[in-house]
Parts: structure tokens; sequence; C-alpha cells
């Protein structure tokens, strides 16, 4: 699987998907503190499908 997710984008990434996830045990306790996942692991992985489906890469990388 290519990398399409680099740098400052996967840390943002990974921060906003702690944030949210945090949420859900601490804050509101609602359900969309899940969608904190996504971020989380696409930061993790380092591949987006969404970046994958409309061409971005903001991966120095090329591979």
């Amino acid at each position: 699987m290519p990398k399409n997710v680099g740098g400052i984008d996967r840390l943002l990434r990974i921060a906003v998907g702690i944030v949210l996830l945090v949420l859900v045990f601490v804050g509101p306790q609602t359900v969309w503190g899940w969608v904190g996942l996504v971020p989380l692991l696409t930061g993790a992985v380092n591949f987006c499908p969404a970046y994958a489906l409309f061409g971005i890469n903001t991966c120095r990388d090329e591979g």
C-alpha cells in the first residue's frame, strides 16, 4: 500500500483522532467521538483512501 499521508498531515490526523476519542470518555460521551478512529488510523498507516480516490499526496516519499 503506497504512502500518501506525510509529515504535518500525519501528526494532525493522529492528534485530532486522539482528541475525538478522548471526548468519547470524558466529554459529551456521544458516539460521534468514535469518528476519531478514522484520522487516527489513517495517520498511523500513512494512507488515506479518500486521498487515493482524489489523487492527493502529502507525502514527500513516493513509495
